[in-house]
């Protein structure tokens, strides 16, 4: 491969790294306008939605051009079910938890996934638990309960209420990783991802009119701008972007610069937020990005290492 089409690459991927790590800020500045997990989740769907539903009906058309097989009834269902479970619970637990903790907490929360991905498959999907998973959980988990500690000083019981809805949604992300692999190998990911996220917005506006009855509108342009960027910007976007890097460069390099979104959350959140960051959060951040970091190598490496001389 060419040096340009590398450069692009890896551009691509670090802008959409960056991107998604700008999800929190947007929504704790929406925050401060109006403190409701629910509408400004809402208001993400109604941007994001319009593109993966053009972008499903994209990738039909092409499957019809080229003679290729809609997929079956039952992948179909299965990819809105899971999508309910990565997409809906895992951002409704996300936002609300939002609500309680700093961006930082919650990116390095989140960013454990790949660890609660791990001891879930060792237990209902019959994945092996090896000693690197342990080490990196135990390493992660360490961080995050240092940079927890900092906070709940602070912020007390709501700190504690946070950080479990976080949590649970990492497990319901971890969830959604696992189940899916077996519909995107049969759907592809660009189809698999516009039913998952289309059916995760459309329940979740229907969450809100069966709740409240209306999608309020009765913000300032603000707000809308907050939303928009939620939506595209920290949602759609980087999702093309990362997707379009990984074709250049592979899956491998677009994990390890993956690694960087927490550090880049934590830049923005103290930049843009103000939010302290102390010695403590820094010890906490090297634990959690090192424990899962680590891991993600080790993971990375095993097809080399099991490879054939």
């Amino acid at each position: 491969m060419d040096r340009r089409a590398l450069i692009i690459g890896y551009s691509l991927v670090a802008a959409g790294s960056a991107l998604f790590a700008s999800k929190a800020i947007f929504i704790k500045l929406a925050y401060v306008e109006r403190y409701d997990a629910l509408l400004i989740l809402a208001w993400r769907m109604v941007f994001a939605l319009p593109v993966f539903v053009v972008v499903g009906a994209i990738e039909v058309a092409r499957r019809r051009a080229e003679g290729r097989p809609m997929p079956r009834r039952g992948a179909v269902l299965g990819a809105i079910g899971i999508g309910l479970i990565g997409y809906y619970l895992a951002m409704i637990l996300d936002f609300g938890g939002l609500l309680y903790v700093t961006a930082q907490l919650e990116r390095l929360a989140l960013f454990t996934y790949p660890i609660f991905l791990i001891f879930i498959g060792a237990a209902f999907f019959g994945m092996k638990l090896t000693r690197t998973s342990l080490i990196a959980a135990l390493v992660s988990y360490l961080g995050l309960a240092v940079v927890f500690a900092t906070d709940f000083s602070e912020g007390g019981s709501n700190v504690s209420l946070g950080t479990l809805l976080v949590l649970g949604s990492a497990v319901a992300f971890a969830v959604y990783q696992l189940m899916a692999k077996r519909y995107i190998s049969e759907m592809g990911a660009t189809l698999f991802t516009s039913v998952a996220l289309s059916a995760a917005a459309i329940t979740t506006l229907a969450h809100v009119f069966i709740v409240r009855g209306h999608l309020d509108t009765s913000m300032s342009w603000h707000y809308f701008l907050l939303a928009a960027g939620t939506g595209l910007l920290a949602t759609v976007i980087p999702s093309f972007f990362v997707n379009a890097g990984m074709a250049k460069i592979g899956a491998t390099s677009t994990a390890m610069i993956s690694n960087v979104s927490p550090l880049l959350t934590i830049y923005f959140a103290v930049v843009l937020l103000g939010e302290a960051f102390t010695w403590s959060h820094a010890l906490g951040t090297a634990l959690v990005v090192g424990g899962v970091g680590y891991h993600t190598w080790r993971e990375l490496r095993k097809p080399a290492r099991e490879a054939p001389p």
